[in-house]
């Protein structure tokens, strides 16, 4: 195991990408509203380095909310096939309007136009009215290219702790904590 959990990150998610039958990049990010209750969801995980882990979603949604009301958010990966997960936690930030604008400009065409149409988190009475907003979105940028709303963006999590977790036969798995100390990694073992 490396010393620096960035390294250990990266050596793990490749080698996930390379054996994961589906979407390697999916995590459960983990959010607590203001009154203390915890949510999670799945999502892409959309790019990673040492100033952290970024993802995009509506800024109207329940997560985004509950980032806003508290930045402390969880990440996790699993995957099964590898005996593997790593936990990461640490505090959000919205990213760069021109990196979420970046972002946006490489997802498919339909995916742009639905973060459009799509009141993220909010009743829905029926799926035909999520479909007449997509189509009159489609015929509103018709022959254009789709901006990126301004309800729609990224978040950051800059990370303070992460947990390597591989299993091992007979439920002796090895763990491996990393905590930040003064700009420094601090990493110890835990039991299984």
């Amino acid at each position: 195991m490396s010393e620096d959990p960035f390294r250990q990150f990266g050596a793990w998610f490749e080698e996930a990408g390379r054996t994961e039958p589906n979407d390697p990049n999916a995590m459960t990010v983990a959010t607590v509203s203001a009154d203390g209750r915890p949510a999670a969801r799945t999502l892409l995980l959309k790019g990673w380095d040492e100033r952290g882990f970024v993802f995009y979603s509506n800024r109207g949604s329940r997560k985004a909310q509950e980032m806003a009301a508290n930045p402390n958010v969880a990440l996790l990966f699993h995957w099964k096939s590898l005996q593997r997960q790593i936990r990461i936690e640490g505090r959000v930030s919205p990213v760069e309007p021109a990196l979420a604008d970046a972002y946006f400009a490489t997802r498919p065409r339909i995916s742009q136009l639905g973060a459009w149409a799509s009141e993220q988190s909010r009743p829905l009475a029926s799926r035909s009215i999520f479909e007449d907003r997509l189509r009159e979105v489609e015929t509103r940028f018709a022959g254009q290219p789709v901006p990126r709303p301004e309800f729609w963006s990224g978040w950051r999590l800059k990370p303070d702790y992460f947990e390597f977790w591989q299993g091992v036969d007979y439920r002796l798995h090895d763990r491996l904590i990393y905590k930040i100390n003064n700009e420094n990694w601090e990493t110890s073992r835990l039991y299984p």
